[in-house]
């Protein structure tokens, strides 16, 4: 199960109409381009999806695309996580029949529990969950940390198999990396540090870059994987100004402004969030002009 999810999964945009509806025609061609581009497998409605913005009835109405859009060509990973454990325990009775790799499942944002709390928390949603569970530790959106003492103990459990870390500590991931049971993955959750993890012993990224430059950024994780070093930091040198293009307004509205600029779908996003600014688009497409030379 486990080795289906290492390497590069892309955590899936969700273009719109300018309605706020979902765009599905551009959605089908994004995922023909992470395809093509070799991504490994695809992660649904995760942040970077603007999961916070859809009702449950959308977002499997986009889980039901994706899958039947896919066939068998890549495995998918579908979010479902929040700060209210026993209503993620209900909704997940909904995904019994859904064939999915895992669910990637953020910490509980806005309660701020203690590590008890998310070790209570995080273990009845392993007893519940029908698939296999990808922890999500994102403190700079949930305001509290998964700590490396925290996702250890919880790795013990036989329905917990990762942990996609975004903390920017190295030091917890390279704890966790170290002290892991056999076969619990380690999994950046942050492209920028994704060379830097793989270096200490991660297993590969749930990433956003890899909606717009799959090719590139699967190459680059697969040199590091195979302990290229040389190589794999020359391809993230070269990655280095998308990264940060895509930190300068925000995932995923300078994502979206990115995928306008090669031709999939709109920089719409769903309000709260807003759409990029004309000066970011300029940005984008000056840097693919660059790119093209």
């Amino acid at each position: 199960m486990t080795q289906e999810l290492q390497g590069t999964g892309i955590a899936l945009a969700t273009p719109m109409n300018d309605d706020y509806s979902v765009d599905y025609h551009s959605l089908g061609g994004l995922l023909d381009h992470i395809v093509t581009g070799n991504g490994d497998y695809i992660v649904v409605q995760g942040t970077t999806g603007e999961s916070p913005v859809f009702t449950w009835s959308e977002k499997l109405d986009i889980l039901n695309f994706v899958i039947d859009h896919l066939g068998d060509k890549k495995p998918v990973v579908f979010g479902l996580g929040g700060n209210d454990t026993f209503d993620l325990i209900e909704k997940s009775k909904d995904l019994k029949s859904f064939d999915l790799a895992a669910i990637l499942s953020v910490s509980p944002y806005y309660n701020k529990p203690s590590q008890d709390g998310l070790i209570r928390h995080y273990s009845m949603l392993a007893d519940a969950f029908p698939h296999p569970i990808i922890l999500y530790n994102v403190p700079s959106r949930t305001a509290s940390n998964v700590e490396a003492s925290t996702t250890i103990e919880l790795a013990k459990h036989d329905n917990i198999i990762a942990m996609k870390e975004a903390s920017g500590d190295l030091v917890q991931c390279k704890t966790i990396a170290d002290n892991r049971p056999s076969g619990f993955m380690l999994l950046s959750g942050d492209d920028v540090l994704t060379h830097d993890i793989i270096q200490i012993g991660g297993d590969g990224v749930i990433s956003v870059i890899g909606n717009l430059m799959p090719q590139a950024f699967t190459d680059m994780v697969n040199a590091s994987l195979r302990h290229d070093v040389n190589a794999a930091a020359q391809m993230n040198e070269k990655l280095k100004e998308a990264y940060a293009l895509l930190s300068e307004e925000g995932n995923p509205t300078s994502l979206k402004a990115g995928l306008e600029t090669i031709g999939i779908g709109r920089r719409t996003v769903k309000p709260p969030l807003y759409d990029a600014s004309d000066l970011l688009m300029e940005k984008w497409k000056a840097y693919f002009e660059n790119q093209a030379k």
